[in-house]
């Protein structure tokens, strides 16, 4: 790896022109912002030819790795930017661009004397790494996203992708230097494992690390750094089909959320039967399945209702599949369909179908997962869907975010304390006492 004369790595001086300009965004406006997601979706519509010679070369390459078994059939549909990939690609800079500046939010304010008054105010995060594999619009979407919340961001596309990315984050990068107020170092890009290496290693100069990949992937990140990760491991989702579910409603969901993208976290791959069901039900399900060329590997007790089913192993209920593969299981009850997903899932998004409020209510509040879904399909667990403005990722965390990661998954909080001179001494035990009052918010500097 190259270095510079100053003894900093390259890696190094990424982070810390990424530092300088996060600093530098956090005092914009959102109409300079603005102004520059709009010059990037110019930019990058300037240069949709080169992008997509770029994104040829790289499918090209991709097919021989599919072809030897290197590269998976899924990894390898998300690579695509033709079409309405594309459109969609500048549809979401718009789109985030429309979006309210999540920046100076006041989310407390409190008056704790005469002349003291306390805001809460968000703010930026930082700079944030992200790790992502194949999908080469992600490179864009994360950039609009980071921008927008006054974010730098050093970004890490898979090989796969390498010469997609590379021009993308170009265009952005053009575009921002041809603008006022936003430097080019706000996006950055780096492309070999060596480089997130040393990446994972520099907590002085990066706030947060968002991984965007495989099971591997992730664990391995979150094993190697002290920098905060902020992900999902496994998009291991279930639907429950209820005692009282609907026919119409429990078909629909269940080959929804399993074909709609078979290679996406948030598709199913446990569907939970309700024995009360099997005899009526899931013979519809499974033949709805089948015409949509599923796989279903199901537990004895159910295999009796399906045709053509496999014989389901016990490890077949830890699988994230991400195909056309779907794990079928026998339950007695509403409370042994949650045992077993708090068990065996992930924590991602899962759903319940059925027609008794009760029993929605029982599923909504007691499965620990980032997304719970009554009567609708896991497939949207999406930040776009959810009107997000897309997204950088999909937290199963326990932190500030959880969910589907968009713009107020991208900003933190500082307390703004304005005084007259106040000193703390004056509120000992015994002398003033605080007034602790709500108060209208002022519009702050």
């Amino acid at each position: 790896m190259s270095t510079e004369t100053n003894g900093n790595s390259s890696v190094e001086l990424i982070a810390r022109k990424a530092r300088a300009a996060a600093l530098q965004l956090a005092a914009l406006s959102g109409q300079v912002k603005n102004a520059a997601l709009e010059a990037v979706g110019r930019k990058l519509e300037e240069r949709r030819e080169d992008i997509l010679e770029a994104n040829r070369a790289d499918k090209a390459d991709c097919e021989a790795e599919v072809e030897s078994g290197s590269l998976s059939g899924s990894l390898f549909k998300r690579l695509d930017l033709e079409g309405g990939k594309f459109e969609a690609m500048l549809a979401g800079v718009a789109d985030v661009a429309r979006l309210p500046d999540p920046v100076g939010r006041v989310t407390l304010a409190t008056r704790l004397d005469e002349g003291l008054e306390l805001y809460r105010v968000s703010c930026p995060l930082g700079v944030i790494g992200v790790i992502f594999e194949a999908r080469p619009e992600a490179a864009v979407q994360i950039a609009a996203l980071a921008l927008k919340s006054s974010n730098a961001v050093i970004l890490k596309g898979g090989h796969e992708a390498s010469r997609t990315n590379e021009v993308l984050v170009g265009a952005i990068q053009a575009a921002l230097g041809e603008g006022e107020g936003v430097s080019p170092d706000a996006v950055q890009l780096v492309s070999t494992r060596e480089e997130v290496r040393e990446l994972l290693e520099l907590d002085r100069w990066i706030d947060l690390i968002i991984p965007r990949g495989s099971n591997e992937l992730v664990q391995s990140i979150q094993e190697s750094t002290r920098i905060p990760v902020l992900g999902h491991a496994d998009g291991l989702c279930s639907v429950y089909i209820d005692r009282d579910a609907d026919e119409r409603k429990a078909v629909a969901v269940s080959v929804d959320a399993k074909t709609h993208y078979p290679a996406a976290c948030n598709a199913c791959e446990t569907l939970l039967v309700h024995r009360d069901r099997l005899p009526d039900l899931l013979p519809i399900i499974g033949a709805a399945l089948r015409e949509a060329g599923v796989e279903v590997r199901a537990d004895e007790e159910a295999a009796a209702h399906l045709e053509s089913a496999v014989s389901a192993a016990a490890e077949d209920y830890d699988t994230e599949f991400l195909d056309k593969v779907l794990a079928v299981k026998t339950v007695s009850s509403l409370e042994e369909a949650v045992e077993h997903i708090n068990s065996h899932g992930s924590h991602h998004t899962d759903a319940i179908v059925t027609e008794d409020a009760a029993a929605a209510d029982y599923f909504l509040s007691r499965v620990d997962s980032a997304g719970v879904f009554h009567n609708a399909s896991t497939r949207f667990a999406d930040g776009f869907r959810f009107g997000l403005g897309a997204e950088v990722g999909i937290s199963t965390n326990k932190t500030h975010a959880r969910g589907p990661v968009g713009l107020e998954g991208l900003v933190i909080y500082k307390y703004r304390l304005y005084g007259r001179g106040h000193v703390a001494a004056d509120y000992d035990p015994g002398a003033r006492g605080f007034l602790h009052e709500d108060i209208e918010p002022r519009e702050l500097p």
